[in-house]
């Protein structure tokens, strides 16, 4: 069973999510990874461990945020598998993105209005502008 309070934190500089939260306890720590108990969030801070992507999330009212900074293509798919964002979204994004060498190389400039994955259904999140 899943609890919509625990999150995982790592911190260092091959990769890191940062939670901020009114209140955040830590809980236990594998590896490099703490894992937090937060209530209220207001923000997650995650940069890759390649450095190709860099997100925010900033809460605008209850699970609503919005995503912005830049995302590898590979960091698109993990958004649209975990639900933040839809499948068309990536297709939008990857069509403005910057054209690269290579697909996994492209880098595709965020700035989304989500609603939690949790509360948005099977079909996915809303988007909303």
């Amino acid at each position: 069973m899943r609890d919509p309070e625990v999150f995982p934190e790592k911190q260092g500089e091959m990769g890191s999510i940062y939670i901020e939260a009114v209140d955040k306890v830590d809980l236990k720590k594998i590896r490099d990874i703490t894992f937090i108990n937060a209530k209220d969030i207001l923000g997650i801070i995650y940069t890759s461990k390649s450095g190709n992507s860099k997100l925010k999330w900033r809460q605008l009212r209850g699970s609503m945020g919005r995503v912005t900074g830049e995302a590898s293509s590979n960091s698109l798919v993990n958004l649209s598998m975990a639900r933040v964002i839809t499948p068309e979204m990536v297709e939008s994004l990857m069509a403005q993105s910057e054209p690269q060498e290579t697909p996994e190389e492209a880098v595709a400039k965020i700035d989304r209005v989500v609603q939690d994955s949790e509360s948005s259904g099977p079909e996915g999140p809303k988007e909303q502008e």
